[in-house]
């Protein structure tokens, strides 16, 4: 199984967890520290201290949200469903940037 190492602030990791989504992909979320010192566990198993970090069934790491994504894109193929993955996360992060956001609405004319 594919071992995703990564942090839930990290909007690298939040893009490479929506592309596993909307890919169909299953893997296993590896939380890693905020202080880089600390990540012991990551660095033992990818070699480096970075996130995203995505450890494929053969052991090999693939390190950084362009390298994954780009390795995801060049080995898998889209299936149907993926644009309403899409699609759905979208909407949810326009939904929760319009609940959270208490910015004053954009000027009109």
């Amino acid at each position: 199984m594919l071992e995703l190492w990564q942090t839930e602030w990290c909007p690298s990791s939040r893009r490479v967890r929506q592309r596993l989504t909307e890919l169909g992909i299953d893997y296993l979320t590896r939380q890693v520290p905020v202080d880089r010192t600390d990540r012991r566990a990551l660095h033992e198993a990818t070699g480096v201290d970075t996130i995203p970090a995505l450890l494929l069934e053969s052991g090999k790491p693939v390190i950084g949200e362009e390298s994954i994504l780009a390795f995801l894109d060049g080995s898998i193929a889209e299936p149907p469903g993926a644009d309403a993955h899409r699609t759905k996360a979208a909407n949810a992060r326009r939904r929760y940037l319009e609940e959270e956001c208490e910015c004053s609405p954009p000027a009109t004319r």
